[in-house]
């Protein structure tokens, strides 16, 4: 090799250098090579799979969001659905094929490296090398004939030599194209390199349908987030729309119980047309009913005794109290319940005789027929509503009476309250000291020394186990007014050992406490819940049978309700005509000491009650809101004008005016001047309208209410309350009409993009309304300014004021930018940091230092007012630029003279259409509300008394009451005593 080098220099090392490493690195480079490849092959199975999850990941997605699809998007996402299911069909037969071909190359590319390894590198190099040079230029095959052995390139060499040539793309005619191993490798690795684009195509038709998908999504969650909105608006509607059919059932239900009263009534006249004049005069019983009614409600502030006759119902719970009235009632009447309290808040039964068997609440229309199962149990339901209703705050008990009316053929007439039982112990469920409270509510009861106590002791259980006793012996020790019941007889019987027992009791010799009679009564059959016919069918066939009866434990005369019922009663009425009288005069002389205190307080006032006063102030109340019809059009106008300005003032000067001012040309101004009002009306200005509406309305209403309140001294400040309730109720009620912001925002925009002032006067107009706007505002900013310097010279000389640091620091800063706005009067609205530093260093040169924050704060209120007084001067000098628009003296060219004419005009409109929506419909509206909240608070008491209250009102409620009570009396002991007679 050397001696060849000597002889022929010229020959390139680098073609040695060249053949060498191509043949010797052969195997290298086509395992690279094949390497390279499955690593391609091997990525794009990995990235198939991983489009393939990819896709059915987002499919799965796609299917959960849509899980409950909408109509309008169901065709959209039924045919993504179909194109992700072609898509993963698809990747899944790409990734099988290239699997098969990546095998296929696995083995054909081992196949090559094995044959060109093992023959090119253990014997073909280490044979030929020597024979390199002279094989200059020759053929592959040549060279290997020259150089090898015949026997090795005959027999193993020529074979592969195609092989090798088109690997390395040397020509040569080796073998035929079509067994050229490489070129099989390059034609498969193109199809491999077309399939990867057309998979790319379909990866990105993937997207797009993956972005289709996203936007479908979208449109979804837009969809759910819109019927989101819908319900809750739904919702506050419905809530809105259940207020005033709650309202609406109780006038109805009112109503109705009239009409079926009335109903009633004459379907009873006309039966008993004979008998006309007595069914419509009230009884005897009825007229002492209603002075109880009367009593029970009235207020003891000037200590009123109510010492009328009523018979008390006490005793133990679950003792049977309710059971024993219910039999004199001769109805189930009241809610059942085994082992828990019934009654919680005391229950007055008037009984009176009557045609058909009845019940009626006090002061109620609707009448129950007690001989109807499911009238029954409506009036059971009707009580147990009303106890509960009574219970506020928590309570387990309440004081406050149910009247109930009952009337029947053979019912004897009495007046019962039947109070909750007497507890030992305090349950869980109970509010801490039910038991105080129960013990203190009876006592109340008994206390009056006209009251019979009905003592109802429970005959099933051991005498020394009731509490009963021993608080009835505290109020009536000598037993004058005291009737003592033994009920569940019966079970007694069954469970008592020692007969004598009984008989004891019901001859008031085993209690220390005393009574005027002792009764035995047995009022039901243990667990079961039978009408009263059957337990008084099943109480006379016990006492017939009763071993108690004929061992002569009890007399006949101490049996059965019946027996109780008619010695109650007697009692009853022995007290009634023993007492009334007596409290008559009392009343009498209650009545005369309150029209005493009357006179003396109130002298020359006229004496009304709370009523009264209420349908004073109601037609008051509507008198005034009448005066909402009389308020002129041009009067809505100038108000709406004036308020609705003075809400948008400041958005129009600074965010608008201001900010467009700083444009260096007309059409930039009208530019910036276009975008902030389109983008103003777009979002705020139609509701600030809707809002100065509203406003407006109540303001006037408000004016109009109040101001005649100083008219009347009398009622003034009686009226104040109720007043200001209303009002806040119907503020809080009164909606505008939803549409009315739609087309109030067309009309402001319509107006608002009219830039064409067509008349010298519109022009006159508009630079006079700015001239006016920007003196308002020069005055304030100014006053601003004044502020922030604090007091002149003149205020601290004659005020004795001085100035703060903070405030003389301010002054210093004035002062300097006062130096820099002379030099530069159309400065730019924002300083430089070149100036603010330049600002600050003349500043402390002059011994003040002043941080960058008061500089800019002082820099902004000057800049303002230097501001404005150009925008003054200026539009004095465009008075004369209607007709020549080149004489204006600004960069604007006049053109903010045409936005305050734009506001003006939105402002008239504006105003003309909240007034024509005020006088044809949102007035009306509110009259009517006005009068339905004074409808309902009529039949509301207790808000009527808290909030028509005050010593005048009470002294003539007393009044009231005292003359209705003692005008009934008088009346009750009238008809007694001519019924005595």
């Amino acid at each position: 090799m050397y001696a060849v080098r000597r002889h022929r220099p010229n020959i390139r090392r680098s073609q040695f250098h060249i053949t060498h490493r191509s043949y010797a690195s052969f195997a290298g480079r086509a395992a690279v090579r094949g390497v390279k490849w499955l690593v391609a092959s091997g990525a794009c199975v990995g990235s198939m799979k991983f489009v393939g999850n990819k896709i059915e990941e987002t499919h799965n997605n796609v299917s959960n969001a849509l899980s409950k699809p909408y109509d309008t998007l169901k065709y959209g996402v039924d045919g993504v659905t179909s194109r992700f299911n072609a898509l993963r069909i698809q990747a899944s037969e790409y990734s099988t094929s290239l699997r098969k071909r990546k095998d296929l190359a696995e083995q054909e590319v081992g196949a090559a490296v094995d044959n060109i390894a093992g023959l090119l590198v253990n014997r073909l190099l280490s044979a030929t090398l020597s024979s390199f040079t002279d094989a200059r230029g020759a053929n592959t095959s040549e060279l290997i004939g020259a150089s090898a052995p015949s026997s090795f390139a005959n027999e193993e060499v020529t074979p592969i030599v195609p092989q090798i040539n088109s690997f390395l793309g040397v020509g040569g005619s080796g073998g035929d194209d079509d067994k050229d191993p490489g070129r099989e490798m390059r034609e498969k690795h193109k199809k491999v390199e077309e399939e990867n684009r057309k998979l790319k195509e379909e990866l990105s038709s993937a997207e797009e349908v993956k972005k289709e998908s996203i936007k479908l999504l979208e449109e979804n969650d837009d969809l759910k987030n819109s019927i989101n909105s819908m319900k809750c608006e739904s919702h506050k509607t419905e809530s809105e729309l259940r207020r005033e059919l709650l309202k609406l059932q109780e006038s109805y239900k009112r109503e109705l119980d009239k009409m079926r009263n009335e109903n009633e009534q004459l379907r009873y006249l006309v039966k008993n047309s004979n008998t006309r004049t007595a069914a419509v005069k009230k009884s005897i019983i009825d007229m002492y009913a209603d002075v109880l009614d009367t009593l029970s409600d009235n207020d003891t502030s000037y200590c009123i005794q109510d010492h009328l006759p009523r018979i008390v119902v006490v005793g133990d719970q679950s003792a049977g109290k309710t059971s024993v009235l219910e039999m004199i009632v001769r109805a189930r009447i009241f809610p059942r319940g085994h082992g828990e309290m019934m009654t919680r808040s005391p229950v007055q039964v008037t009984l009176g005789e009557g045609d058909r068997h009845t019940a009626q609440f006090g002061g109620a229309e609707r009448i129950y027929d007690l001989s109807s199962e499911a009238e029954l149990y409506e009036l059971r339901r009707e009580v147990e509503r009303r106890m509960r209703k009574n219970l506020k705050n928590g309570e387990t008990i309440s004081s406050e009476v149910i009247s109930l009316v009952v009337k029947g053929p053979g019912l004897h007439r009495m007046v019962l309250v039947d109070l909750p039982g007497i507890i030992s112990t305090e349950t869980s469920g109970m509010k801490p000291k039910t038991k105080e409270k129960l013990t203190e509510m009876c006592s109340k009861f008994m206390q009056n020394p006209n009251a019979i106590i009905l003592c109802i002791q429970d005959g099933s259980i051991d005498a020394e186990r009731s509490n009963v006793t021993n608080i009835v012996q505290s109020h009536d020790p000598k037993g004058k007014r005291t009737i003592f019941v033994l009920t569940k007889v019966d079970l007694a019987e069954q469970n008592m050992a020692n007969p004598s027992r009984v008989k004891k009791i019901l001859e008031g010799k085993l209690f220390p406490m005393k009574a005027l009679g002792y009764y035995a009564v047995v009022t039901g059959r243990g667990p079961h819940d039978d009408s009263v016919e059957t337990i008084r069918a099943y109480e006379e066939d016990f006492f017939s049978k009763s071993r108690l009866f004929r061992s002569g434990a009890f007399r006949a005369s101490q049996m059965s309700t019946n027996n109780l019922s008619l010695a109650v009663s007697d009692c009853f009425w022995k007290m009634v005509r023993d007492s009334v009288e007596q409290q008559a005069d009392n009343f009498k002389a209650t009545r005369y000491n309150l029209e005493a205190e009357w006179r003396n307080t109130f002298a020359g006032l006229r004496e009304m009650d709370r009523n009264d006063l209420f349908e004073k102030a109601k037609d008051e109340i509507l008198d005034d809101i009448s005066c909402l019809h009389k308020i002129t059009p041009l009067e809505w106008e100038s108000m709406l004008q004036d308020e609705l300005w003075d809400k948008i003032s400041p958005t129009v000067v600074d965010n608008i005016y201001l900010n467009a001012a700083e444009c260096d040309s007309a059409s930039n101004f009208n530019t910036k001047v276009d975008i902030a009002l389109k983008d103003w009306t777009d979002d705020l200005l139609p509701q600030i309208s809707i809002d100065v509406g509203w406003r407006t309305l109540f303001n006037q209403l408000n004016a109009i209410i109040f101001s005649k309140a100083n008219k009347d001294r009398d009622t003034a400040e009686l009226f104040l309350p109720l007043k200001k309730d209303i009002l806040n109720e119907v503020e809080e009620q009164h909606k505008w009409q939803n549409n009315a912001q739609k087309r109030l925002s067309v009309i402001q925009k319509n107006a608002l993009e009219d830039t064409a002032v067509t008349n010298k006067m519109q022009w006159d107009n508009s630079i006079a309304f700015m001239e006016r706007i920007l003196n308002e505002r020069i005055s304030l900013a100014k006053t601003d300014l004044d502020k922030c310097v604090g007091p002149s010279w003149h205020e601290r000389w004659t005020g004795w004021k001085s100035r703060t640091p903070i405030e003389n620091q301010c002054v210093a800063t004035k002062n300097e930018l006062e130096r820099l706005l002379v030099a530069d009067e159309f400065h730019s609205k924002n300083l430089e940091n070149d100036e603010l530093t330049t600002v600050r260093k003349n500043l402390q040169t002059q011994g003040v230092d002043v941080p960058y924050e008061i500089i800019c704060t002082v820099w902004q209120k000057l800049y303002k007012l230097n501001f404005l007084k150009r925008a003054l001067s200026s539009a004095q000098q465009c008075r004369k630029a209607f007709y020549h628009r080149n004489v204006a003296c600004n960069a604007v060219e006049c053109n903010d003279v045409v936005l305050f004419w734009r506001a003006t005009r939105m402002l008239e409109i504006t105003s003309n259409a909240l007034r024509l929506q005020i006088m044809n419909t949102e007035a009306q509206r509110l009259e009517k509300e006005v009068k339905q909240y004074l409808e309902d608070l009529s039949h509301d008491e207790d808000k009527k008394k808290a909030l028509i209250t005050g010593k005048r009102v009470d002294l003539a409620e007393e009044l009231r009451k005292v003359r209705g009570i003692q005008d009934r009396l008088e009346t009750f002991i009238d008809e007694l005593k001519r019924e005595h007679s």
